[in-house]
This record gives C-alpha cells, structure tokens and sequence, in this order.
C-alpha cells in the first residue's frame, strides 16, 4: 500500500493521516509496525514536569515528511539533522496535513537522548471549518471518538502526545464543546501515554473566532486551563508576556512563548538575533517555543550547514536550561545518524552519504568557550557510524591542561565504574599532549574514592585509574582496551567510589611539558563508555522466542 511503501523503491516510509475519515478508520495493522518506535523514553535530570523554565522546538520543514520518510535511511546528500537535544525539552513535529504522526526516525533520535516528540493536530481554512463542525458540533459522542484515536495512535506509534492547533474559526456550538475536547484528549492520552503531553496552540478565542493573542489571557484562558500547556504566537511585546506572566500564576512554565526563527510578522529577534527574543522571555520565567530552527539549513544552505548549527545555538545555550543523564551504560559514538561514510572500527567501510535519526547516538554537550575552545562534528573520521566528535581550542600560556565537560550526570554513582575512551589526536605534535577522562561528584562531605581511609577530593574531581588490560570477564565487551587502530588510540579506566553522586564526565588535554606559550590542539573523539561493573558482570537476560515479519530477499 502506497501509504506505507515507496511506490519507487518499495521501502517503508513514515506517513500522516487527512481528514476526519481517516483518522476514525485508523486501525493498527502489520503493514505500520516500522514505524513505532523502537527506542523508549530515556529518563532525565531534572523531570520535565520539574518547575523551570522549558525549551519547546516545533520542527515545520517544507511541508514535512522529506527524507526523514525514509524508515531505514536514505543516501541523501547533506541532510538536516538536529542534535543539540540537551538543550531542548519537547520536539514538535509540525506539518499541514491533519494528521501529522512524527516519522520514527525522529522520535528513535530524540527518545534515546530523553526529549519526548509531539506529533501535531491541525484544522485548517474552511475544510478545518467543516471538519471541526462534524466533530465538536456532533456532541460528546464524537469528540470522544477524536480524543480517542489521537490517544490511540500516540500510544500504538510509541510518541508522547499532540500540539492541537485550530486555525480556523468555530461555530458556537463547536466552541462550546471544545474545553471539553481538550480535557478529554488530555485525559486520554495521560492514561495512554507514561508522560503524555497536550499543548494547544493560541489561535481560536472562547468565542470562536480566530485571533492570534501572543499571549494568555481571558480570551483562551479556558484552553489553557485544560491542558497541559499553551503555544503563543509569534507577535508579542513585553508588557504581553508581563500580563502572561500574571495570569499563568504558578503554571508559567506552561506557557510556551513562540518565537519564529524566520522573523515573519512584527517579531523580536529571529535569526541569529533569536537570543534576544529568548532573554526576554526567560525575565519572566517562561518557557519558550522555537518554531524553525530548520531556519540554519533552508536560509543559510546546507554546505556550512553544521558550523552555522553550532553557532546557532551556542547563541542560545545561556538561556536554554540542559538536562542531565541519569540512567548507565552511558555509551555513544558521537554519531548524528548521517555520513559521508561508514565508519566501523575506525576504519571507512563504505565512501557514500548517508542519513538515518534512528542511527544517532546519545549526543553531548556542545560547550564553546570564545577563543579557546570548541566541539563540532567531524565527517571525514569517526570510530563508528558516520561521525565524531571534534574537540579544538588552546591550552592557555603557563597552563598544563584543558577540561572540556562533556555530559552532565545525575546520579548515584555506583560502588565501582569501568570507562573506556577511544581518541585520535591530530595536529602538527599530537605526542604534546595526553588525553583522560574526569568524573566529578556532587559536593557531600561523605563522598570517597576507594576505600573510607582515603581523603575526600577537596573539588569532587577524580581521575579514574587507567587499565592498561580489562579484568578478565570483561575482556570481551572491554576488547575496546586495547583494540585501537587506524590511527586511534584506546584506554581503558576504572573508578570506585563510595556514597558518591555523579556530576560531570570531562575530557582532559594536558600537555607533556610546561610552556609559556599557547598551545593549540584538536582532537578526535571517537567513543566514551561509562559502565557500572555490577550490572555489566551480570549475565544478560536470555532472547526468546524471536519473530521476524516483512522479510524481503535480494
């Protein structure tokens, strides 16, 4: 079937639904099964529901459902990709057509580094009209069967829930019945969905026209009210966030001010200028939603595509609150699920671009520091997949070492910890230098390393003793320890700690010997593991009963 297969190379692709008819004949079958999601929802430090503010993105791309259609990859040339997850806290994916269930590849990228994917429900124009009018008109009976289908399908495609938006104007019974709507859908989908989320956009007024307000206030207080959040528009000023801001009381973080990326309309900001619109908002505490940021690929082209991502956002990083890892192994090879090649054991397997999101690993922290440091994605090398992660900057004159922090952690740590690290140095004197790695612990005067007769570190900062072989019932997994070749180098850590909490994970570039001059240096980042010994030592839970469906030989 067309909906489900490329007509031209009959792979599976992701689809949406048009119309009230087929969003109420939606039924699950076998023929959609690649596109639920494979990847549960990585739990986070803080919560999401924890109180400040949150950083919603709304992702609308010519039209949507490009390549990103394409279940198990496509060989596209300089594709879009999205990585700086640890600074987002929703993902919206946002289309015209009625029905818009996120492709897989997105909500697999975004699930694995802990940001739940929204899809979007939209009633546009006079067909929106009428299609609102069959529903909200026909009492609770149909509204009911609306609520539940979305709930369904959020459910069965393993997503997290709506961004509801009627862009059309209502009928007074319509508009009557659509608190009640959107009480029921959230209601339903909480039930559905572990996390489920509901967000409505601001576009109807309790009246039922159509009025953008670019903020909350008596007019759609009452959509608010049932919900889980509200999505202002794009055109506000600051006594309107002010006024927000009174209103929403103790619910601020709910309120999601929007911000167009494009700069369409009498907008703050937008652009690389999109900083001052979020200065603004986060005065008064509120969350913010980034409609666009597709805005650096499609304005600026894809050639300086990931250079011009990375200075997007680090434009934005001091106001985009970061989440932290609270779940091992942690273990990631930096990769963006695209490619100019595949890499496997450092070694290129096959030249040829490439693009998958279910493909991406657990991305890091982009931190960039002017002048004398920077990370960025590197395509023409990597240990596995298509990429690794590039660390450049300059050990400052008179200093031994540099500390890029890598992951924030929030956890406990356990009693003992195996880490292991591949890198490649580059450069005219790589052997200037030497590479670890840091773990830092939360302040607690309780926290020791080893045994209790050692001193607690006074800053919580603990190097973890290299290995130069694993133990002996890790050596398989751990081959990684002394397994570096085409050019990378390999080491392996262990760290016990005691009644300890863990902070940060850090590479450190130190120099071999001091120097009253700056020092530049760039390195490679191939693959970072942080394992708790316990668990890994534990034999893995015995696979039964393995089905396979929708084969197809060549």
């Amino acid at each position: 079937p067309a909906r489900y297969f490329d007509t031209k190379t009959t792979e599976p692709i992701s689809f949406f639904l048009s119309g009230l008819e087929e969003l109420l004949a939606w039924q699950p079958n076998s023929d959609d099964e690649f596109n639920v999601s494979a990847v549960p929802l990585a739990r986070r430090q803080p919560p999401l529901q924890s109180r400040r503010p949150r950083t919603l993105v709304c992702h609308d791309m010519r039209g949507g459902y490009l390549e990103d259609r394409f279940i198990q990859g496509s060989a596209t040339r300089n594709p879009y990709v999205f990585y700086h997850w640890r600074y987002i806290d929703i993902f919206v994916y946002f289309s015209h057509h009625t029905v818009t269930i996120p492709p897989v590849v997105w909500t697999n990228a975004a699930h694995r580094n802990s940001v739940p994917v929204l899809g979007t429900f939209i009633t546009e124009w006079t067909d929106g009209e009428k299609l609102c009018e069959a529903f909200l008109a026909g009492g609770e009976e149909a509204l009911g069967a609306v609520a539940e289908q979305l709930a369904r399908i959020a459910q069965h495609f393993r997503f997290d829930g709506w961004l509801v938006n009627i862009e059309n104007k209502l009928s007074a019974a319509a508009v009557g019945n659509l608190p009640l709507f959107l009480r029921e859908l959230t209601a339903r989908v909480h039930s559905a969905v572990p996390g489920g989320l509901v967000i409505w956009y601001d576009s109807v007024l309790k009246d039922g026209t159509l009025s953008w307000q670019n903020e909350l206030n008596d007019q759609n207080r009452m959509f608010f009210d049932v919900c889980d959040g509200l999505f202002t528009n794009y055109n506000w000023k600051e006594e309107q966030l002010e006024r927000t801001q009174r209103l929403a009381g103790p619910r601020l973080n709910d309120v999601y001010v929007g911000v167009d990326v494009f700069a369409r309309g009498d907008v703050i900001g937008g652009g690389f200028d999109t900083d001052k619109s979020l200065r603004l908002i986060r005065q008064f505490g509120l969350s913010a939603a980034i409609f666009a940021p597709g805005w650096v690929y499609e304005h600026l082209g894809k050639e300086n595509f990931l250079q011009n991502e990375n200075r997007f956002w680090g434009s934005l990083a001091k106001y985009l609150p970061t989440h932290s890892i609270c779940t091992l192994p942690l273990t990631t090879s930096f990769c963006l699920g695209m490619g100019t090649s595949t890499f496997l054991d450092g070694k290129n397997e096959e030249s040829g671009p490439w693009y998958d999101l279910s493909a991406q690993d657990i991305q890091p922290l982009y931190p960039e520091q002017q002048g004398t440091l920077s990370a960025s994605c590197c395509l023409r090398d990597a240990w596995s997949g298509g990429s690794s992660l590039q660390l450049q900057g300059t050990i400052p004159p008179g200093e031994e070492r540099v500390a890029v922090r890598l992951f924030s952690l929030q956890m406990p740590a356990p009693p003992k910890l195996f880490l292991t690290l591949l890198y490649k140095l580059e450069g005219p004197q790589p052997d200037d230098f030497t590479v670890a790695l840091e773990v830092t612990t939360w302040d607690s005067g309780i926290c020791f390393e080893g045994n209790p007769t050692s001193l607690p570190e006074p800053n919580g900062r603990y190097h973890p003793r290299f290995l130069p072989a694993p133990p002996p019932f890790l050596a398989k997994l751990l081959a990684a320890c002394h397994r570096g070749s085409h050019g990378w180098t390999s080491r392996c850590y262990e760290l016990e700690l005691q009644d300890c909490s863990l902070r940060d994970l850090s590479l450190i570039v130190s120099r071999q010997q001091p120097s009253l001059q700056e020092t530049p240096f760039s390195c490679l980042l191939g693959e970072i593991r942080v394992l708790d010994v316990a668990s890994v030592a534990a034999a893995p839970p015995q696979v039964l009963s393995v089905e396979a469906s929708q084969l197809w030989w060549q």
